[in-house]
């Protein structure tokens, strides 16, 4: 018995014209309307600005939760269901909201307060995250000890 499980990325895995191919969809369209009147400007117009807003947090997070939405909203139209769903950070909420506790309005509005507070803690305490790749442990700490 074939099992599935769908997992939601979060915050990194955006990119300038993501969720695009989805415009012409009539419920891609419901949703978008749905999230602009919660969040006061458009999904769609936002990942195609060229100025590359979809990489600031306070819109990265409330666009990755939209367009992950209407892709999950798309596969359950056509009859998938996932036994199980996960998700990174952020796309944790695309699971909830996947799963059907939660509705899809309250997961813009928890995602859009979540991306203020975040870009906010950014202002105030400035840093950054990164993955860390094919390094070993004596490089790394000399690394640490630069920063």
């Amino acid at each position: 018995m074939t099992r599935t499980a769908w997992v939601f990325p979060g915050q990194g895995s955006q990119a300038i014209g993501m969720g695009m191919d989805l415009e012409d969809l009539p419920l891609a369209q419901a949703r978008f309307a749905e999230a602009e009147t919660v969040l006061g400007w458009s999904v769609p117009k936002l990942v195609q600005d060229p100025d590359d807003k979809v990489s600031n947090t306070l819109y990265t997070q409330p666009c990755l939760y939209v367009i992950e939405s209407i892709l999950a909203d798309l596969l359950q139209v056509k009859g998938h269901q996932p036994d199980a769903v996960a998700g990174h950070s952020l796309g944790e909420l695309t699971a909830v909201c996947a799963s059907g506790a939660m509705r899809f309005e309250d997961g813009v509005r928890m995602v859009q307060r979540r991306a203020q507070l975040m870009q906010q803690a950014g202002e105030n305490h400035p840093g950054g995250m990164a993955a860390i790749l094919a390094m070993d442990a004596e490089m790394l700490d000399e690394v640490c000890k630069e920063a």
